[in-house]
């Protein structure tokens, strides 16, 4: 019963999906090519929006059926039986829809299917609007990929027999054993699928040709929430990785983990032009390319995840969909690069760079070291594939390569976080980015005399510290400006929401550069009682302890840690796989982690020494915690505030710089202009001679 419901959500998500995308395109196209085409216009586009909202509602569907087949232990369901279990506790039993293929994709399908409700709802006073229209035609065609995903080479609702005494295998071990795999993948689809908004606007915006600003305003809040849901996915996935793998670190430049860092550089990119674009009218093909890529991206990370072409913890094995994802990805990115071509004439932006020292300039290198970045991240992800494919070779690029290209890049991104936010839009004199430079100027000298006072070494933490000073001061030089001008109303916004997600990613850069570069890793081989001692710390072996229950067999190891709390770190064996992991234990700390593993024990002797593996890692909590400040700087951002500029940009007199104001304020100025020449012509002898002091 539950697989026959399951199928019909499924199916009904699909022909709604052809359905509103057929009767939508059709008209908008008798719309585009006949005047009187407008009079179908409004019935068909509503009868699109009718089948647009069965979307939701069928993905809604099938998601709580397939839970429900989960907690009933339904193993005639073909995919309860793959991931289910009688024994796992309720939150991973939830949390094992998205463990494995088919799952997935109905958290992509229902992911797509609440944007898709949500866009209707925003944009409900433009029901006829031909952007609005071609957009989600764009979002119904998407769907229908992913449904039919569903309804063919992935369906997790077919009906399969099942023997008496089955009682499921669950999912993965490793995914089991810690409730940040309840979140983490939800947090990536939000943001993943969240790009198809913006994505889906930029493709109508040049199906219709209304290639102004005009798609950049409906779209810019749905950019920034899903990058943040992204950003917040990677940062609660490289802590999982922490918590659960036992290899005592967070991001391994594994393929999976580059495949959520590509649209994440290129939707950071397109957040800084886009408002180039907004003030100038510049970027345009640049900011239709950043926003397609970005959309093409997530694919391209789909098809990675699941197709089975890559080994990694993080991959399903399964590749039945790889060939369709990967003819969707070319689709995808082909007619995205036929469309900006065929608009070329049509996107030549009318503003230009005046001056180097600019913000638009910063931002344009910025956008450069982004780009360059998503650059190495991409060929260092797939040339393996490529490699592979053709000679059949298997290739392993791994950290030098990433660390040794990547860590220049992310040195000159530090230093224009800094400069950045104080220039000015059009021009700024040195005497003016001067001044506004001396605070964090000082906060730069500050952070890196304590850094070094504190044993700080080395040439790149040491310029990451001192260049994270130095962004840092200037962000908050930004928000404290902002705020006293505006009171805590100039606190919200998209400025000072901006300055906020810099913060976090100042706190986590320093993070990463001090838990990379001073982590102190040690092996010790214990027997009950001995104690060792690393970085000033003791750790206690007091003996071996188990547990067991019906799902797995754990053995421990009780470590006291300077002569306090007892930490355990673990052997865990899961009865049904039949596979032994690791179980880290971890005390966390402000300044430093101390990160047990239990590399090995004994057979049969419980006195028999241990291998104890002791890994101290500075500041890695930073990383977390800027985690966090980046989300609470998303939210900032996309809540309404005060539009107008959080640091004042006119120039000090003399300094002959534009401020890049808007056309008002410079209309007000050029009439000010006007009218104070105008007395100076009109002005008699007398006054004259008095303004020049009486000579």
């Amino acid at each position: 019963m539950l697989s026959a419901f399951g199928t019909a959500f499924v199916l009904l998500g699909l022909m709604a999906s052809i359905a509103g995308m057929l009767i939508g395109s059709v008209a908008l196209v008798r719309d585009q090519r006949s005047p009187n085409g407008s009079a179908t216009l409004k019935p068909a586009m509503k009868s699109m929006r009718q089948f647009a909202s069965m979307v939701p509602a069928a993905g809604i569907g099938a998601f709580i059926v397939m839970e429900i087949a989960l907690f009933r232990r339904d193993y005639s369901v073909s995919f309860v039986q793959q991931v289910g279990s009688d024994s796992i506790p309720p939150i991973f039993n939830f949390a094992a829809l998205w463990s494995a293929l088919e799952g997935s994709l109905i958290l992509w399908a229902l992911t797509l299917g609440l944007y898709i409700a949500a866009v209707l709802w925003k944009f409900a006073d433009k029901k006829n609007d031909p952007l609005l229209g071609w957009a989600m035609v764009v979002l119904l065609g998407i769907s229908t990929f992913f449904f039919g995903l569903l309804a063919l080479p992935a369906n997790p609702f077919q009906r399969v027999s099942v023997a008496a005494d089955f009682v499921g295998r669950g999912p993965n071990p490793l995914l089991q054993d810690h409730v940040l795999v309840a979140f983490h993948p939800p947090m990536l689809y939000l943001g993943y699928v969240g790009f198809a908004v913006p994505f889906a606007f930029a493709i109508a915006a040049l199906i219709t040709g209304r290639l102004g600003e005009g798609w950049l305003v409906e779209t810019r809040r749905w950019t920034v929430i899903a990058w943040g849901f992204l950003t917040f996915g990677i940062v609660l996935g490289a802590w999982w990785s922490y918590e659960v793998l036992g290899w005592g670190g967070y991001w391994a430049w594994d393929p999976v983990e580059n495949a959520s860092l590509l649209p994440w550089l290129t939707g950071t990119a397109f957040l800084h032009s886009v408002m180039v674009q907004e003030r100038r009218g510049m970027l345009r093909v640049w900011n239709l390319s950043l926003v397609c890529a970005t959309f093409c991206l997530t694919i391209l990370g789909t098809f990675l995840t699941r197709s089975g072409v890559i080994d990694s913890v993080h991959a399903f094995a399964d590749g039945a969909v790889g060939p369709w994802l990967l003819t969707f990805f070319a689709i995808v990115t082909v007619g995205s690069v036929g469309l900006i071509g065929w608009r070329g004439d049509r996107l030549r932006s009318p503003g230009a760079i005046d001056s180097p020292l600019s913000r638009e300039a910063s931002f344009l290198a910025n956008n450069v070291l982004f780009g360059a970045m998503a650059f190495v991240v991409l060929l260092g992800t797939v040339f393996p594939l490529f490699a592979e494919a053709f000679d059949g070779s298997r290739l392993t690029i791994g950290r030098p390569y990433f660390d040794s290209l990547g860590r220049p890049i992310a040195i000159v991104t530090l230093f224009l976080m800094a400069v950045a936010p104080v220039l000015p839009w059009r021009k700024a004199s040195t005497e003016l980015l001067s001044t506004r430079l001396f605070w964090p100027a000082v906060a730069a000298v500050g952070v890196t005399a304590f850094a070094v006072l504190v044993g700080a070494r080395g040439f790149w933490p040491v310029m990451t510290f001192a260049l994270s000073g130095f962004a840092g001061g200037s962000a908050v030089r930004q928000v404290v400006l902002a705020t006293r001008r505006q009171g805590w109303r100039g606190f919200v916004g998209r400025t000072n929401g901006g300055m906020i997600v810099h913060l976090g990613v100042i706190i986590l850069a320093m993070g990463v550069a001090a838990s990379e570069s001073y982590k102190t890793d040690r092996i010790f081989t214990m027997s009950p009682g001995e104690t060792v001692f690393v970085e000033s710390h003791s750790f206690t072996y007091e003996g071996l302890g188990a547990d067991r229950t019906s799902r797995r067999d754990r053995t421990f190891a009780r470590v006291s840690i300077d002569g306090g709390q007892v930490y355990e770190p673990a052997r865990t064996r899961y009865t049904q796989q039949g596979m032994v992991v690791g179980t880290p234990s971890v005390k966390p700390g402000i300044t430093e982690d101390l990160y047990l593993v239990l590399d090995d024990i004994p057979q049969d002797d419980p006195q028999a020494p241990i291998r104890l593996r002791v890994i101290v890692r500075p500041l890695i909590t930073w990383i977390w915690a800027g985690g966090v400040l980046m989300g609470i700087g998303t939210l900032l951002a996309v809540v309404p505030g005060n539009r107008s500029p959080s640091i004042p940009t006119a120039q000090p007199a003399g300094d002959g710089a534009a401020s890049g104001s808007s056309p008002d304020r410079s209309r007000s100025a050029l009439s000010r202009a006007f009218t104070s020449l105008r007395r100076r012509l009109t002005r008699t002898p007398t006054e004259l001679h008095a303004s020049q002091g009486g000579l």
